[in-house]
C-alpha cells in the first residue's frame, strides 16, 4: 500500500507534462508520421528522468529545494542577484500563459461526451482546480492527481492496444531515429512538452522528506509511465493518417472500436487538461516560493497569501482567457522567450550543481557515466532553448505586422 501511495504521489510529475499540449503534439506526430517519431518520445522521457532525478537528489541530500539552491548560489555575487527573481517571473509567466490551454483541453474532452457550453465548462474546471489547490496540502493534491493520471493513462493505453498497432514498426520507430521532411517542429515539440522548467522545481519540492531510493523509484515509475501514456497517444493519433481534429479522431475511433473509442479519448483529454490545470498553478507557486522565499519562514507557507496569490493568479489568467476566447498571444510569445532562457539555464545549473562536492558530498555527485548522460541532455536543452527563442522572435515579428 505504501508503494502504491508513493507511486500516486510521484505521478504528479506525469500529470504536469502530459497536458493538452503533449496530447496534441503526440497525436499530431502519430497522425502525420505514424510511428516514425516515437524515438523522440523515448529520448524526451529519458531526458526528463535524468533532470528530475538530479533536482530531486539536491533536495534529498541537502534539504534545499532547487529554487533555494539557485537562490543561495546566485546571492553571493551582486551582479547575479537578479537571477532568482527573473527565473521566478519566467516560470510563473509561462504557467499563466498556458493555463488557458490546459483548461480548454479538459473542456474539449468533456464536450466529446456531454453537450455543454464551453464557458460554464471552463469555469467548472477552474473551480475544481481551485478547490484542490485551496486545500494547501501538496501530498493530498499529488495523490489525487495521481489517481486522475491513472484513469487518463488507462484510457489512452487501452485505446492504443485495441487499435492493434504494428509492433515491428513501433519498435523500429522507438529505436531508429529518423526525421522526415517537415518533422523537425514536431520532434522539438515532443521533447519540449516533456522536459519543462517548472517540473524541475515541482519535482524538487516533492522530494522533501523522501530518501534517495524512494525518490528514484517513484520518479522512474511515474516518468516511464508518463512516457508510455504519451506513446499511447501517438498510437491513437496514427489512426487518423494525416491531420489532427479531435472530433474527427473521435469519429474514427468510434468507427473502429465502437462507442468506447470516443469515450476513452474524451476521458484521456479531460484527464490531461484537468491535471495540468492544477499542476501549472501549483508549480508556479512552488517555484516562486523557493526562488523568492525566506528560507522556511511564515511568509511563503502553503497557506500564506503570497503562495495562494501566485496559484490563484495563474488559474484566473487561464479562466479569463479560456472564457473570453481571447488568445493571449503577446503573453505566450513572452513566455516562450522566458522559457527559452530558463530551461537551458536551469539545466546547466543542475549539471554544475551535481558536481559540487561541497554541497552534495563525495558520494552524492555525478559519476562519469552520469555526467556524460546529463551532458547530452543539457546540450539538447540548450538547443531547445535556442529554438524556443527563435520561435518567440518569429512570433513577435508576425504579431507586430
Amino acid at each position: 500500500m505504501k508503494r502504491l501511495l508513493n507511486l500516486l504521489f510521484w505521478s504528479v510529475i506525469a500529470a504536469a507534462f502530459i497536458g493538452p499540449g503533449t496530447v496534441t503534439t503526440a497525436a499530431r506526430a502519430g497522425s502525420d508520421f505514424g510511428f516514425v517519431l516515437a524515438w523522440a518520445l523515448l529520448f524526451s522521457t529519458a531526458a526528463c528522468l535524468v533532470l528530475q532525478e538530479a533536482s530531486g537528489r539536491i533536495t534529498v541530500l541537502t534539504g534545499k529545494e532547487l529554487g533555494e539552491a539557485v537562490r543561495v548560489r546566485f546571492s553571493t555575487a551582486s551582479w547575479a542577484r537578479w537571477v532568482p527573481a527573473t527565473l521566478a517571473a519566467g516560470v510563473v509567466l509561462g504557467c499563466a500563459a498556458y493555463e488557458a490551454g490546459n483548461l480548454l483541453g479538459g473542456v474539449v474532452g468533456l464536450r466529446l461526451l456531454v453537450d455543454v457550453s464551453p464557458v460554464p465548462a471552463t469555469i467548472a474546471c477552474g473551480a475544481v482546480a481551485a478547490a484542490l489547490l485551496a486545500t494547501g496540502n501538496t501530498r493530498w493534491i499529488a495523490r489525487s492527481l495521481g489517481a486522475l493520471v491513472a484513469v487518463m493513462g488507462v484510457a489512452f493505453l487501452v485505446t492504443a492496444v485495441r487499435l492493434g498497432p504494428d509492433l515491428g514498426a513501433l519498435l523500429t520507430g522507438l529505436l531508429v531515429p529518423r526525421m522526415p521532411a517537415g518533422s523537425m517542429i514536431l520532434v522539438l515539440g515532443l521533447v519540449g512538452t516533456t522536459v519543462v522548467p517548472y517540473n524541475l522545481f515541482l519535482g524538487s519540492a516533492l522530494a522533501r522528506d523522501h530518501d534517495l531510493g524512494e525518490m528514484r523509484w517513484g520518479l522512474t515509475l511515474a516518468i516511464v509511465g508518463g512516457g508510455l501514456i504519451s506513446l499511447g497517444v501517438l498510437v491513437v493519433g496514427s489512426a487518423l493518417g494525416g491531420g489532427l481534429e479531435y472530433e474527427r479522431l473521435a469519429a474514427v475511433l468510434t468507427d473502429r472500436l465502437g462507442p468506447g473509442g470516443e469515450w476513452s479519448l474524451a476521458v484521456g483529454l479531460f484527464g490531461a487538461g484537468l491535471t495540468s490545470a492544477v499542476t501549472a498553478p501549483l508549480a508556479g507557486a512552488i517555484t516562486a516560493r523557493t526562488l523568492l522565499g525566506d528560507g522556511g519562514g511564515e511568509r511563503w507557507t502553503e497557506r500564506s497569501w503570497r503562495y495562494r496569490g501566485i496559484w490563484l493568479g495563474v488559474l484566473l489568467v487561464g479562466v479569463v482567457f479560456g472564457t473570453t476566447g481571447v488568445r493571449p498571444i503577446p503573453v505566450i510569445i513572452l513566455a516562450q522567450a522566458f522559457n527559452g532562457l530558463v530551461l537551458p539555464l536551469i539545466a546547466v545549473f543542475l549539471w554544475l550543481t551535481m558536481n559540487d562536492r561541497d554541497l552534495l558530498g563525495e558520494r552524492g555527485v555525478n559519476t562519469r557515466i552520469q555526467n556524460l548522460v546529463m551532458g547530452a541532455v543539457v546540450l539538447a536543452c540548450v538547443a531547445l532553448g535556442l529554438r524556443g527563442l527563435a520561435s518567440a522572435a518569429a512570433g513577435a515579428l508576425e504579431f507586430m505586422r
